[in-house]
């Protein structure tokens, strides 16, 4: 299986048709169908790496201000105890708890997978981020994910590499402030020619701007992570913006 990381920006785009949900249908029609997901979502950030266990994640609604249509929808997919215990073999000695009944799918998981497998008819399974850990951890754990694509796990890293809500204008829905297509250019020189390099992104003039706060960000370390343990790099799918300080760019490892 590929891996992938999405810009999910808005929770809206759950139920809206543009050329980025577009692009995840697309995606989603592209690829071999697989045993399972297991997507680390920027929206499930807590002091543990911990996976969900339960055979029925509930969907859960974790936001406000929005649509009642956006609180009414539910993405009834299925998950697998089962396969939350063979994720947690694969990356040991890495601990991963195993969460029963805590936590389901947030909406940065199904957000996306609304477009990507609308049927919600194949097991889903979520990745804490974990918030205590320092950033090289989280590229050495989604190295260690790798096996799982050969057994048939798509790996979803589910954030923005820029997502500063605090600089929101409203007037740019498409457009991006200069610092803010500085970090996400320099972010893609980086995971399509050496995402090994990815940590430089910390360092890099923009960055207290582009991640304010981390959560976000890291999930795109994960696939950085698997682009390094299969030797390779990373294809960009989708590149754009909004509201100025929202970068939309996906990628993907094949």
């Amino acid at each position: 299986m590929p891996a992938v990381f999405i810009g999910h920006g808005s929770p809206m785009n759950t139920l809206e048709h543009n050329r980025y949900t577009e692009l995840w249908n697309s995606f989603g029609s592209s690829v071999p169908g697989p045993r399972a997901v297991l997507s680390v979502s920027a929206h499930w950030f807590i002091n543990a790496t911990a996976v969900t266990a339960m055979a029925q994640p509930k969907t859960i609604h974790d936001f406000f201000g929005f649509p009642d249509e956006l609180f009414a929808f539910e993405y009834a997919a299925p998950g697998s105890p089962e396969i939350a215990q063979e994720i947690a073999d694969t990356v040991a000695p890495a601990w991963v708890g195993a969460d029963r009944d805590s936590w389901g799918l947030d909406h940065g998981t199904w957000s996306v997978l609304a477009h990507i497998y609308p049927n919600a008819d194949v097991p889903v399974l979520q990745l804490s981020i974990n918030a205590a850990a320092p950033a090289d951890y989280h590229v050495q754990l989604g190295a260690a994910l790798a096996p799982l694509r050969a057994q048939g796990i798509l790996v979803i890293g589910s954030g923005n590499v820029v997502h500063n809500l605090g600089r929101l204008d409203w007037a740019s829905p498409d457009a991006a402030y200069d610092w803010a297509q500085s970090f996400d250019e320099e972010a893609e020189r980086i995971m399509t020619e050496e995402p090994g390099d990815v940590l430089s992104l910390l360092e890099h003039p923009a960055y207290s701007l582009a991640a304010p706060t981390p959560e976000h960000f890291v999930p795109l370390l994960y696939l950085a992570g698997l682009a390094n343990a299969a030797g390779t790099t990373c294809e960009k799918l989708i590149g754009g913006y909004a509201l100025g300080s929202l970068s939309m760019t996906s990628y993907v490892v094949r």
